[in-house]
């Protein structure tokens, strides 16, 4: 089964069993939002892209707003999870890339809704090959991350392996389990369990960076 539709399934079971209005690592979601915000990328990419456009405050929308409202009572809610438990239809591109589309985008947002109202629960477990699937795919989500980076940036493993995925001067090494470095690369750097180490000022340059512009994470 592709990991995306394993994620799928926990995501769902991790959205049944949480309070809709938890708080989020999404600034201004709440996990009924942030659900609403997983159907609305899949079922109206129409939509998600006027909300875009528009750009409203986090928890604003207009057109998410209708599916969040739609689903402020348990049977709304049951019927929206369903409609995400379910994927993205067969006529929907997201559905002929769903691996490489979603899966990463659930690893994230599943973290979201475990981490968000400044709760702390340990690392969720995962397969070791569902790791390294996460690990083999960080590059683009880093690239993205901090190509505006003004030093370097390397990714690596506890166990030793690395991978640059910024140049720069200087540089900034971040270790920690592939999770953890996804959460950070993805501007959720404040909820990541990662170790930063380089040069005094180098980390100091990096840091004001994270702090000027990645301290809050979006949908």
């Amino acid at each position: 089964m592709p990991w995306v539709q394993a994620e799928r399934r926990s995501l769902a079971a991790t959205f049944a069993g949480t309070d809709p209005e938890q708080p989020t690592l999404c600034e201004g979601w709440t996990v009924r939002h942030l659900l609403a915000h997983l159907v609305q990328r899949e079922h109206q990419p129409l939509a998600r892209l006027a909300d875009l456009l528009s750009r409203p405050d986090p928890g604003h929308e207009k057109r998410l707003g209708r599916l969040v409202d739609g689903a402020r009572t348990p049977g709304g809610y049951d019927a929206l999870l369903a409609r995400f438990a379910q994927g993205p239809s067969r006529r929907s591109p997201m559905r002929w890339a769903d691996e490489a589309v979603n899966f990463l985008e659930y690893v994230i947002h599943h973290e979201d809704v475990r981490r968000g109202g400044g709760l702390q629960p340990g690392p969720r477990p995962l397969p070791d090959a569902e790791r390294d699937a996460v690990w083999s795919r960080l590059r683009g989500p880093s690239w993205l991350g901090f190509r505006r980076a003004p030093v370097g940036v390397t990714l690596a493993l506890p166990s030793g392996p690395r991978q640059r995925v910024h140049r720069g001067e200087g540089g900034v090494v971040l270790t920690g389990d592939p999770v953890e470095l996804l959460l950070y690369a993805s501007g959720r750097h404040r909820a990541a369990d990662v170790e930063l180490t380089g040069a005094p000022e180098t980390v100091r340059r990096f840091e004001a960076w994270l702090e000027a512009g990645r301290g809050t994470a979006s949908g």
